[in-house]
């Protein structure tokens, strides 16, 4: 068994972006500039932008942070979308959700421009991904390709099994693990609540990505000797003997299936680091197609 580690792998990413953005400095070029709006005070969703605005501030990138109260107008937030879509030095813009229940996702989403959208989730940047057109992918799926690509995991002629079917991981990661493409050339079953043999389409994979967001369903006998298995879930379980009142769990029971996979991603320390250097390489292409 070994370990998909995304910290080692996102860190190699982040110095080759620190490097082609030093080098767009010093020849008095662009730098990316990430527009980052936190709506409310989640304490994941906290997390997640403080760790973006860290990984700018570690490759040479230009951030800047917009709080709003969860009391929020949508005019309001939404006009402050169209500022940023205007903004000429602004190059990529991402609303962490979930947001406040009176302000719909997917109205925000659209509303953030299509060569903007550096996390993905417009529908004009999903068309494209479907029809193998040049887009902006989703950070999570992108990071999983990346995590593949970085430690040459063979994927072509594989069975996959990808459970879960959301628009920001399931969908994306099926469509990319089938492309015509290296990672890719996958063989790719979507999996969900209503798939009714969950255990033998999983114990029949050669690749398994578990995003369902349930901790620990996948179990060892779910899983045949020598899969890689990639464990896209993260869960704050409640814990007294942590500092911090919990730990996290993936959606794959690791001390079980670990002995049995030829590759598996950790929880933490998989899947979460690729995200955000996925999100860092789709705002320098952003910065690139401008500049």
């Amino acid at each position: 068994m070994q370990i998909l580690d995304g910290k080692k792998a996102a860190q190699a990413i982040k110095d080759e972006l620190k490097i082609a953005v030093a080098q767009r400095a010093n020849e008095g070029k662009k730098v990316p500039h990430l527009a980052a709006i936190l709506v409310g005070t989640n304490g994941a969703s906290e997390t997640y932008v403080a760790s973006k605005v860290k990984a700018c501030a570690e490759v040479g990138f230009k951030s800047t942070l917009l709080r709003f109260d969860e009391s929020i107008y949508k005019t309001r937030l939404l006009d402050e979308i169209e500022k940023l879509n205007y903004d000429p030095d602004v190059d990529g813009i991402l609303v962490q959700l979930p947001l406040p229940k009176h302000i719909s996702n997917d109205e925000v989403i659209k509303t953030i421009h299509p060569d903007k959208d550096v996390d993905g989730f417009h529908p004009v940047n999903a068309g494209k991904l479907i029809q193998g057109l040049p887009a902006f992918v989703p950070a999570t799926p992108y990071g999983i390709m990346l995590l593949l690509e970085h430690y040459k995991v063979e994927t072509d002629g594989k069975y996959a099994v990808v459970i879960g079917r959301s628009n920001i991981v399931g969908r994306p990661i099926s469509i990319l693990l089938s492309s015509n493409s290296n990672p890719g050339n996958c063989t790719v079953t979507i999996c969900h609540s209503h798939t009714k043999n969950l255990k033998e389409l999983c114990f029949s994979a050669d690749i398994i990505v578990a995003a369902p967001g349930k901790p620990e369903i996948v179990t060892a006998d779910m899983v045949r000797e020598g899969a890689v298995v990639i464990d896209v879930g993260i869960t704050r379980v409640p814990d007294t003997t942590k500092k911090s009142g919990f730990r996290l769990k993936g959606d794959v029971q690791y001390e079980t299936v670990a002995p049995k996979c030829s590759w598996i991603t950790p929880v933490p320390g998989g899947v979460g680091p690729m995200t955000i250097a996925a999100l860092m390489k789709n705002t320098f292409h952003s910065c690139l197609m401008k500049n």
